[in-house]
């Protein structure tokens, strides 16, 4: 995708607001439409710089550190007065909440934080379409599990949303050919547990997470394991990429887009884990540790 999800240049949007609902402000922080005026820069206030500035430095910390700073920023949001650079703040760490393992208590605060925001600041639909904030409110609680209080319209429609999406990648079928040559078609991989991961060579996360693949690939394809690694980028920057390093599940390309598509995906990394039935079990919204990857093979009945 083209637009940031993440606090930097390199991490993916949901494709359903490329372009046109999320975008970076001058200070870093993710800026929906309807809080950006182009070309002019975020002020912040006293209170709410050193939140901005720790949201822009999570990256850079300990996993462990990361857990507990998260927890703390999104209590210090919820304290801040009710301002258009409030929800600013718990959209961004929302974001990048799900970058990893951090705990359920780290996320059910996240999400209790941007669910009173929204309860404060109301945000109006795009384009008939449930607005950014909402939709990351809904995969927070569809997807990690997590408990919201806030009974809206618009968070309705966004679950409504992902009940739908999820409907189609139930249905989808493709068929596409590795870097060896090999062709692949999900349908004919009945019998089989499948691991479906969409990435990109210029994601940060998605590199983060493939040592993590291989070593469950390495562990488990006897078992009847297959990953399917998807990239919309072209021969010439992932075959290199592929080259310098020790992968030996089958990766494929997806330029035009069309399984990206077919899948609803609008941001990376992304997993679906199909059952031996071919049912989607389960399915991941940002990157996964080695521990969260397997609780996902778990439900497909591999241990």
């Amino acid at each position: 995708m083209n637009v940031v999800r993440r606090l930097s240049s390199i991490n993916v949007a949901r494709a359903t607001l490329l372009f046109a609902s999320l975008c970076i402000c001058a200070a870093g922080i993710l800026c929906p439409p309807y809080l950006h005026a182009q070309k002019q820069e975020i002020i912040w206030s006293a209170q709410e710089k050193p939140i901005a500035d720790q949201i822009r430095g999570l990256r850079q910390l300990p996993d462990d550190v990361r857990a507990r700073t998260t927890k703390q920023l999104a209590l210090d949001i919820r304290q801040l007065p009710a301002t258009p650079n409030k929800l600013r703040l718990a959209v961004s760490l929302a974001n990048l909440s799900t970058e990893g393992d951090f705990g359920h208590d780290t996320l059910q605060e996240v999400a209790t934080t941007l669910a009173d925001t929204l309860r404060q600041q109301p945000v109006p639909d795009e384009k008939g379409q449930p607005a950014a904030p909402y939709l990351e409110l809904a995969q927070l609680v569809r997807y990690e599990h997590v408990q919201t209080t806030l009974d809206a319209p618009q968070l309705k429609a966004a679950m409504a949303q992902l009940e739908a999406d999820d409907q189609l990648r139930q249905k989808a079928d493709f068929t596409l050919t590795d870097l060896q040559g090999k062709t692949w078609t999900l349908s004919e991989l009945r019998g089989k547990v499948v691991l479906v991961n969409f990435w990109a060579t210029w994601c940060p996360p998605c590199r983060k997470e493939m040592p993590d693949l291989e070593a469950l690939y390495n562990r488990f394809k006897d078992q009847g394991l297959v990953i399917l690694a998807i990239s919309d980028e072209e021969l010439g920057k992932v075959q290199p990429f592929i080259s310098e390093r020790t992968i030996t599940y089958p990766v494929m390309l997806d330029p035009g887009r069309k399984v990206n598509e077919l899948f609803q995906v609008d941001g990376i990394p992304k997993s679906f884990v199909y059952n031996r039935e071919g049912k989607l079990v389960s399915q991941s919204i940002d990157m996964r540790t080695l521990g969260q990857f397997l609780q996902m093979l778990a439900q497909a009945g591999m241990q």
